[in-house]
């Protein structure tokens, strides 16, 4: 429970967000949010030619057009299906940015979102740019304030917290002041949502609430601009967000605005070097640095025993039969086993690895039934993935190696030139024409032609 605020969280979100500026922002903050948006960017324009972006095109066509341009395609939407379908191409791979604390895809909701008001609403790139960090830094506060807890009772942070960070980016954006920023999340609060229970077979549903943030947050400013009434403790309130979806666990609102603006979540915000949930990374590097210290393959293997904390544990082991064996990619980026097994076979953990030709490779699935996991009583968890392995060998040896900090972790952050240099292999041919564009960002220019230089 959290003790009562004397001044509803909403509002003292609201006024700051109202009065902040781009020139408010450090330095270091403005080069990591771009690098971030590249990072988003780079995925997006990856996931173009995949199955679930086909179906997601289709699905929103059937809404009608727009003048809205997307990520890498030649759509053209209305804002709230372009925000929608900008969303799914970043998350759709599970390769875009995590905020570690709170366990969140927010690059997902906040770029989507601050592109779709941005262009709306006739915007410049310094206001875009302004509106993402915004956006980027509330979902993270809103997450962290549930400290794993979310996830334990079976919640997906992006799609709860996202939304209130999207609804303060796009009411910025809307030219709304401090009332109306307020009135934003009061009124997003009813809309946040989304389930974990696609882990249990891999479902898609995960894809879309990203999007589904974007959307609920577009939908909830237009309604403050018209003045409707929210709950002003949509997040301490008696039924607010962390009394409903924590079940009784601990929480303290007041973290959500502890140092506001002086302390920045953004930069706590980890780029993925793999393209799966993030709770596996420690695990990939853990197998990847044994394989190659210990100059063994899969033939080699007897036995791998995987250590995670319960709760991330139970993403990506539970069901452990079916763990073991995916049904499809993303089934198989929520594996544990299947994960490792990877790792082992092949020594590398890329997009290929999730193909159909890996999902049937038999090599991998004999490794993934050698996959035990269990707990890890000195996880790090939230504050880090935390990952510990052992392999024992045909040849009596048993090679361990523990991450107590995953890469990517702002203990252990992707330098900018990493992010540079896996947008490049996401982008392909047009990553050169599209990262100084990005990085350019907060440079004067206009939001809907730099909208459209990222479009097909």
């Amino acid at each position: 429970m959290s003790p009562a605020a004397t001044e509803p969280v909403a509002r003292t979100v609201g006024e700051f967000a109202a009065r902040l500026r781009l020139g408010d922002l450090p330095p270091e903050v403005l080069d990591r949010a771009r690098h971030l948006i590249l990072d988003a960017v780079g995925v997006a324009l990856a996931a173009g030619e995949h199955e679930f972006t086909r179906r997601a095109r289709r699905a929103l066509a059937r809404f009608g057009g727009g003048d809205q341009p997307v990520l890498g395609l030649p759509d053209r939407l209305a804002p709230r299906e372009a925000a929608i379908l900008n969303a799914v191409l970043v998350h759709g791979l599970d390769f875009d940015d995590t905020h570690s604390g709170s366990i969140t895809h927010v690059s997902a909701s906040a770029l989507p979102t601050a592109l779709a008001a941005a262009v709306q609403h006739g915007r410049s790139t310094e206001d875009l740019l302004l509106a993402y960090i915004l956006g980027v830094e509330i979902s993270a506060r809103v997450g962290k304030v549930a400290r794993g807890g979310f996830h334990a009772v079976g919640f997906h942070p992006t799609g709860l917290a996202g939304a209130f960070g999207s609804a303060v980016a796009a009411a910025k954006l809307s030219g709304l002041d401090a009332d109306g920023i307020t009135a934003a999340q009061e009124i997003v609060g009813s809309m946040a949502s989304g389930i974990l229970e696609f882990l249990a077979e891999g479902a898609w549903t995960k894809r879309l609430h990203p999007g589904w943030a974007a959307n609920s947050a577009l939908t909830a400013v237009a309604f403050a601009a018209e003045d409707w009434p929210g709950p002003p403790r949509v997040y301490e309130g008696r039924h607010g967000l962390y009394a409903t979806h924590l079940q009784g666990r601990e929480w303290d609102v007041t973290e959500l605005v502890r140092d506001l603006g002086t302390r920045w979540e953004l930069l706590d915000t980890a780029v993925k070097p793999f393209p799966s949930c993030h709770f596996t990374h420690g695990f990939a590097d853990a197998v990847l640095a044994l394989r190659a210290e210990g100059g063994f393959g899969a033939a080699d293997v007897a036995r791998i025993r995987c250590f995670i904390h319960p709760t991330p544990g139970a993403a990506v082991s539970d069901p452990i039969e079916r763990k073991r064996a995916p049904q499809d990619d993303y089934d198989a980026k929520f594996s544990l086993p299947f994960v490792a097994a990877a790792c082992v076979a092949r020594g590398r953990l890329t997009l290929a690895e999730f193909t159909d030709e890996a999902l049937g490779d038999k090599e991998i699935l004999e490794l993934a039934q050698l996959v035990d996991i269990g707990d890890d009583p000195e996880s790090l968890f939230p504050h880090a993935y935390s990952a510990a392995v052992e392999i024992d060998l045909h040849d009596g040896r048993t090679l361990a190696r523990r991450e107590a900090v995953h890469r990517g972790h702002a203990e252990r952050p992707l330098s900018h030139e990493d992010i540079r240099e896996k947008f490049t292999g996401n982008a392909g041919p047009r990553a050169a024409a599209v990262l100084p564009l990005v990085l350019s960002l907060g440079e004067p220019g206009d939001a809907r032609a730099f909208a459209e230089s990222l479009a097909s």
